[in-house]
């Protein structure tokens, strides 16, 4: 599998590239978001990691266009800015996970094997039918939902926590549970990731995210669909 690393620094470019390489993928090593997305559109990669404060494009350009032209390719910030803002930004452009610097190289190698692993899964998720919650109509295979005849698009990931609520209705999903299987197992669970995923997702499915219908929170436990 190939990995796109851009990172403006070259001691951490040179460290994370070796570190991945060690893994057994191959690397295509950029420093700025210029280059990193045109070794996307002629590399086609697996997975991107990308920096954000970069030359030419910043990493949050970079995301929203890899976006736009793949809704389901991995995208992780690996960052030294470590405000709330910058991971609710990067979420809301598409990224999948948000990991701060400094960070270890097995902590950044389980990333990555989760996200791949989260990014095949969801390829069999794909070819589920579709069903529904309350007045929204989620269709897997297309990646989106529908409410009174709007469209919403949805990643992957989206999917499959829509899907494991409606599966266990009625039911609390607990926050280990989602990031184990919407994550993968080898997720760190003290991220806040899980959090700021269903923040976003709320607002894009809850006819009023401020009080929700579709994923109701039960604090100190999980998540719940509850008709």
């Amino acid at each position: 599998m190939t990995i796109l690393v851009a990172e403006d620094d070259p001691i951490t470019r040179s460290g994370i590239t070796e570190s991945i390489e060690g893994e057994g993928f191959r690397v295509i090593a950029t420093a700025n978001g210029r280059e990193a997305l045109d070794a996307f559109r002629s590399e086609k990669p697996d997975l991107v990691c990308l920096d954000i404060m970069m030359p030419e494009v910043d990493g949050f350009e970079v995301c929203r266009q890899i976006r736009e032209a793949n809704a389901a390719i991995p995208i992780l910030f690996l960052s030294a800015k470590n405000e709330e803002i910058d991971v609710v930004v990067g979420l809301e452009l598409g990224a999948d996970d948000f990991i701060r610097k400094p960070f270890g190289k097995r902590e950044l190698i389980a990333r990555i094997r989760s996200s791949l692993r989260r990014q095949a899964l969801s390829q069999t998720d794909r070819q589920g039918q579709p069903f529904s919650m309350l007045d929204l109509e989620v269709f897997p295979k297309e990646l989106r939902a529908v409410r009174e005849g709007q469209g919403i698009d949805l990643i992957p990931r989206e999917v499959s926590i829509l899907k494991l609520l409606w599966e266990r209705e009625g039911e609390v999903v607990s926050r280990d549970e989602l990031l184990n299987v919407c994550w993968g197992s080898e997720y760190f669970p003290e991220s806040r990731t899980l959090d700021q995923h269903i923040s976003k997702l709320r607002k894009r499915v809850e006819v009023d995210p401020k009080n929700p219908e579709l994923i109701e929170t039960v604090r100190g436990v999980g998540y719940r669909f509850r008709v």
